[in-house]
């Protein structure tokens, strides 16, 4: 079990589009990190490379997304199905 120095929404993240990087600050002065790519493939955890704190990424992924447009959004209220009460 992973202790997260904090949870941080993915909004409050830098990008860096030439790197598809994700960072955000870390109290020891360096930066937490996380590409597009390890978010694609599911992981939330960004770490920073100087110290060994990390932090929980709080997103929501929707699928057919291209690159360029994962940017995180809210999740949307779901309808009910026809049919169903």
């Amino acid at each position: 079990m992973s202790v997260f120095h904090d949870e941080v929404s993915l909004d409050d993240f830098d990008f860096d589009e030439d790197t598809q990087t994700y960072t955000y600050p870390c109290p020891c002065g360096d930066i937490f990190s996380i590409t597009v790519e390890e978010l694609e493939d599911g992981e939330e955890i960004a770490r920073c490379p100087s110290c060994s704190l990390i932090l929980r990424v709080l997103y929501d992924v929707e699928s057919g997304e291209e690159e360029e447009e994962a940017e995180p959004r809210a999740k949307e209220p779901q309808q009910p199905q026809a049919g169903t009460k």
